[in-house]
């Protein structure tokens, strides 16, 4: 039986190894995505493992697998209790193994079956919970995924099959004695040996007590005779191993149910966990919507990052029309990286499926998402930041293919201003040739100045808002570049004005 909740007609494959290049663990670090697991987890080891595994390998999906993701959040977010009665039932399911007393510390036949025996016994009462959980949920769940659960679970866990397996589990308990068949091979040895499963008596107890007995050759072992009785052990294992490895495999079976089921849960319980925390820090909430090409559009997007360091609402911005080129200049401190981070958590949360931080979001799926962002001198001195952000990009560049997003933050601008901005905008101009989408940060005015006289393909140009009194809105608004970043305001913020030092050192 698959679980189905992540993939229509597949479940997902962790065992595969996890995704753990250095370029997501840039992305993880620039994107600000630690903070976003940290709130999903809650301090549960096996969400957090999930939800960055599946998070991180959904750069690649297809739009029928986002839709089917959102139909199965938004089922669960409708009927939260489900989500986390179903989970509570899986996880008591799997700790019931750990409570068996029969632990195989032998390999033997004999030890496998006592196992299997009790731990299929424990799985049984949760199994019949499973399916009351589905009679429950019947009807009430209407996404997809769920529906499908629902039904596969009414239909493999039905009372008539639990039955047969309770009475598979009283006859394997052999209260009567253990009968095996056997034939007789060369040198009148043994072999064949099977377990034989006894008839049922057609007679009373009574008729049988009383009936006259079939001939029969027995005998018996002196309690003292260790011996024979490892021999007669022997025979008895070569009989039942077939029987306990079939019975083994069955609850290896259901359990490796159990723990896909409990690892698809997981992604969607933290979903569901910070999906309460952002709403309850007022932070505009939205299912986004795939477009069918590669612009993006939204209103009110949202660091939820920040959101959540912050411990309240943040300022929003919109873009009302996407495009492969995006730049964005402005005043220091305007919120520039905060709304790159923003668009970059927008596109790998509807990839994954899951909400976006905003009135609206529409955006089509992208082949890949990359960050380049600018990062502290190199303490060891191997090298440069000139020489580290090419390194960076040249790594970034290995992996690109047609329709992949990049997210560009202060990019070379480590060295002087004509050098970098040439260097910055050969790259920006070769990542577009090759159908690339670019966000753009940056406040070297050579570069952004050109793009804005070029304007190809569509461009659009956003810049960090600077009220009349210097302080900053955090929006970003349509705008062409500027030759200042306004950088005097931070400098007067923190050591005031001229005049002011002036009159101190007069004093």
């Amino acid at each position: 039986m698959k679980v189905c909740l992540l993939f229509p007609e597949r479940d997902f494959d962790f065992t595969l190894p996890a995704p753990r290049s250095e370029l997501q663990g840039e992305l993880t670090l620039d994107l600000g995505l630690d903070v976003l697991w940290a709130a999903m987890a809650q301090g549960d080891s096996l969400v957090r493992q999930v939800v960055e595994r599946v998070m991180l390998s959904s750069l690649e999906v297809e739009r029928t697998v986002v839709v089917y993701r959102q139909g199965i959040l938004r089922d669960f977010l409708q009927n939260t209790g489900a989500l986390e009665a179903l989970y509570a039932l899986v996880q008591e399911g799997l700790a019931s193994e750990k409570k068996a007393r029969h632990w195989a510390y032998s390999r033997s036949p004999s030890s496998v079956l006592l196992r299997a025996l009790e731990v299929m016994g424990l799985l049984l009462v949760h199994l019949r919970r499973l399916r009351a959980w589905a009679e429950a949920m019947e009807g009430r769940l209407r996404s997809q995924g769920l529906s499908q659960l629902v039904s596969s679970l009414r239909r493999e866990l039905d009372e008539a099959y639990l039955r047969e397996v309770e009475e598979h589990l009283e006859g394997l308990a052999f209260r009567q004695g253990v009968l095996l068949g056997a034939e007789l091979g060369p040198g009148l040895k043994g072999m064949g040996y099977r377990l034989l499963k006894p008839k049922k008596p057609e007679q009373s107890w009574w008729q049988r007590l009383l009936a006259p007995k079939p001939p029969a050759y027995t005998f018996t072992l002196h309690p003292r005779d260790e011996s024979g009785f490892q021999i007669l052990r022997e025979i008895q294992d070569r009989g039942l191993n077939t029987t306990a490895n079939a019975l083994a495999q069955s609850v290896d079976h259901i359990l490796g149910f159990l723990n896909q089921l409990r690892s698809e849960l997981a992604f969607y319980l933290g979903a569901l966990r910070l999906y309460r925390q952002l709403e309850a820090l007022g932070v505009p909430l939205c299912f986004p919507e795939v477009a069918d090409d590669s612009t993006c559009s939204f209103q009110g997007l949202c660091d939820l990052a920040l959101a959540l360091r912050s411990g309240g609402s943040v300022v929003g911005n919109d873009l009302t029309r996407g495009s492969a080129l995006v730049v964005i200049t402005g005043a220091n401190q305007g919120g520039k990286t905060t709304f790159l981070r923003s668009v970059g958590q927008g596109q790998l949360m509807l990839q994954s499926g899951l909400f976006v931080g905003a009135s609206s979001f529409t955006s089509g799926l992208c082949k890949g998402i990359y960050t380049h962002f600018k990062r502290e001198e190199d303490a060891g001195l191997k090298s440069g930041k000139f020489d580290e952000e090419l390194s960076r990009m040249s790594r970034i560049v290995e992996h690109l293919q047609a329709g992949a997003l990049v997210l560009l933050n202060e990019s070379f601008a480590s060295t002087y201003e004509p050098e970098g901005a040439e260097v910055a905008y050969q790259v920006v101009r070769a990542l577009m040739e090759e159908g690339v989408r670019v966000y753009l940060v940056s406040h070297m005015y050579s570069l952004t100045h050109r793009l804005y006289e070029e304007r190809q393909s569509g461009a659009v140009f956003l810049r960090a808002e600077r009220r009349p009194d210097g302080s900053r809105s955090f929006r970003i608004l349509p705008g062409a570049p500027q030759r200042t970043s306004y950088g005097e305001d931070i400098y007067q913020q923190v050591f005031g004005s001229f005049d002011e030092r002036t009159k101190v050192g007069g004093k």
